[in-house]
């Protein structure tokens, strides 16, 4: 039985319709610099973020997002104590 291009299978085998409305994945990304006023990230962490919450920014030919410290929704850092999963804000 062909199925249509656009339906998908899960890992599960389930057969998940065109129609269906797919969620919002939340993507992570490292962060290369804060500003003054930001209180939870730190160079170097890694962020959890939507990709519809970014601004894109080009810098002496390097892209750039630029997220708001209130749409980041956690933090994976070194700094984080073992066996946690990060700080969720």
């Amino acid at each position: 039985m062909p199925t249509d291009e656009a339906e998908r299978r899960s890992s599960g085998g389930i057969l998940i319709p065109a129609t269906a409305q797919q969620q919002k994945r939340l993507v992570w990304g490292e962060v290369v610099g804060a500003g003054p006023n930001v209180r939870s990230a730190e160079e170097g962490d890694q962020v959890l973020f939507s990709p519809e919450d970014r601004h894109e920014v080009e810098v002496h030919g390097d892209d750039f997002l630029i997220l708001r410290e209130r749409d980041i929704h956690a933090i994976a850092a070194p700094r984080v104590e073992p066996g946690s999963t990060g700080l969720y804000l």
